[in-house]
């Protein structure tokens, strides 16, 4: 079956931001994101879930491990299990990325205050 931001599942997470869920199965994950100007995630990480970011439209700036990266279309980065992150917007426009996680990142979160 076809997927898409239409026909998918969604959900608003933070600060009125949304997810859209592509691939939801045990192994793995794929969520197409979306976060307004100026917001942010809580900085977290994953016990057993490895991630990988992929920019599909904007600025987007992610934190990994205490290093900034910004990534622009096209650019992704991965995010082994075990190791702190954060994404942000500090643009003025929205962003889009696709998050994909193996095994699915669901109950395998901890925040980091």
């Amino acid at each position: 079956m076809k997927i898409s931001k239409i026909n998918a599942e969604h959900y608003i997470w933070g600060e009125n931001c949304d997810g859209w869920q592509l691939v939801k199965n045990n192994d793995i994950s794929v969520i197409h994101e979306r976060m307004p100007p100026n917001t942010q995630e809580v900085r977290h990480y994953h016990h057993k879930s490895r991630q990988f970011f992929f920019v599909l439209k904007g600025l987007a700036t992610i934190e990994v491990n205490g290093e900034i990266f910004d990534l622009s279309q096209n650019e992704g980065i991965e995010v082994a299990p075990q190791i702190p992150h954060q994404m942000f917007n500090h643009s003025d426009e929205e962003i889009e990325f696709l998050v994909i996680s193996q095994p699915n990142s669901k109950d395998d979160r901890e925040t980091i205050s």
